[in-house]
């Protein structure tokens, strides 16, 4: 339950009226400090010209650390009175009732902040209820823009700057303004991170709100910004912070990116070295990383990559990662690197280029038996032909050979007829 302060004349009590002594009028039930009070009707009139107007408003707002006066309506404005005020259930002030009934506060803090209740009984009887809901407020001074930007990169995301505005009550909220317009966190080319901390002593709050922009190619080359704060009650102006003017700079496009390795086409004997080198432009500086099979190698970022002793386990598909402020990330072409194998029978060249160098390779094999095979059976096929061939030339040679024979025969006794008729 609440609180109940008690009139003027009356004895402490929790929502019940002052009862009468025995033999005590009603008037003299609540005149016991009639006199002390008129005595000090002329300072306390004094007291509420320095302190404020009486408020008779249902809702109340009141500036922190100012006083307040809340009117009992119905109630007599000097004693005797009948009257009570209830205070919220968390209340904790110094609030007291002045004499002609209504409740001051010198000077109000958050803990007011609450409902105020009066019941007031007139000399004829008639009872009155007042009901205040009190809030109360701070203003802060004008937000700041802490670590301002003072220039931007066009195409990548840029921390503009801090806007913090301190001691406020309640919290109220930061908004940030590109050229006088509004600027609305879409999570793409505004971002803005908003955080609020309140005092654990002055229960007063610090709000801070940080812009991320990134600006497109072409913008103006120096955008005004600006944020302003703006109070948790109604009807209360905003304050405005200082803008700034970052100029933007935008960036040259960039050449691709390119790899080379050493030796050139990337096979290498076991145990040999191979020499990968990244070129791309420095503009400005960059960090290189670099890929195996797709997947980042845990090393520090080098615009070299050397691979010495190399062994079957550093076979695979190499490329270099160039990352610029500007651009952000730019992947070069994929160097293959692989193992020359030497044997006893003679040299073969492994594997390595991955999946499309172990295909063309297989398809050229293929292709050498079948071409071996297409020259044996070539060579069979001729010598079957040159030895039928030979078969058939033989006999040809033996019937001219008694053909020879037979004419030697008969040219021999014609001889020998000629040299029997001679002299």
């Amino acid at each position: 339950m609440g609180r109940w302060g008690q009139g003027i004349g009356c004895k402490p009590s929790l929502g019940r009226w002052p009862q009468q002594r025995k033999g005590q009028t009603a008037s003299g039930a609540w005149g016991g400090s009639r006199m002390a009070a008129g005595a000090a009707a002329g300072a306390w009139v004094l007291v509420l010209s320095l302190w404020g107007a009486v408020v008779g408003s249902q809702n109340i707002t009141a500036r922190i650390g100012e006083p307040l006066v809340l009117n009992c309506k119905g109630a007599p404005k000097k004693p005797p009175q009948q009257l009570e005020w209830k205070l919220g259930d968390s209340w904790d002030s110094v609030a007291r009732i002045l004499p002609n009934g209504s409740l001051l506060l010198p000077a109000v803090g958050i803990q007011d902040e609450g409902t105020f209740r009066c019941r007031a009984m007139s000399r004829k009887g008639k009872e009155t209820k007042s009901n205040y809901q009190v809030q109360v407020y701070k203003i802060p001074g004008k937000p700041e823009i802490v670590d301002p930007a003072s220039e931007l990169t066009a195409g990548i995301p840029n921390k503009v700057g801090t806007c913090v505005s301190e001691g406020g009550y309640p919290a109220g909220t930061l908004s940030w303004h590109l050229d006088g317009k509004p600027l609305i966190s879409d999570g793409k080319g505004v971002s803005v991170k908003e955080a609020t901390r309140r005092h654990p002593e002055t229960g007063l709050f610090t709000v801070q709100s940080e812009l991320m922009v990134t600006p497109a190619l072409g913008q103006a080359p120096r955008p005004t910004f600006s944020c302003s704060f703006s109070p948790g009650l109604p009807r209360r102006r905003a304050l405005h912070a200082a803008s700034i003017q970052p100029s933007v700079w935008e960036p040259v496009p960039l050449e691709k990116v390119q790899l080379v390795v050493e030796p050139e086409g990337g096979a290498v004997a076991p145990g040999g070295t191979v020499t990968l080198t990244c070129e791309a432009p420095a503009q400005p500086p960059l960090q290189i990383h670099w890929l195996k099979d797709g997947m980042p190698l845990p090393l520090p970022p080098s615009p070299v990559l050397l691979l010495p002793e190399v062994g079957p386990q550093d076979q695979g598909t190499y490329s270099c990662v160039a990352t610029y402020p500007a651009h952000g990330p730019q992947e070069s072409p994929a160097v293959s690197i692989s193992i020359i194998e030497t044997g006893e029978e003679g040299t073969t060249t492994g594997s390595v280029g991955g999946l499309g160098l172990g295909t063309l390779a297989l398809a050229l094999g293929i292709l050498g038996g079948l071409g071996t095979a297409a020259l044996l059976i070539g060579i069979i096929m001729w010598q079957r032909r040159k030895h039928r061939g030979e078969e058939r030339k033989a006999p040809e040679n033996q019937e001219e050979e008694e053909e020879h024979a037979e004419l030697n025969q008969s040219e021999e006794p014609e001889v020998a007829e000629g040299s029997a008729g001679g002299p």
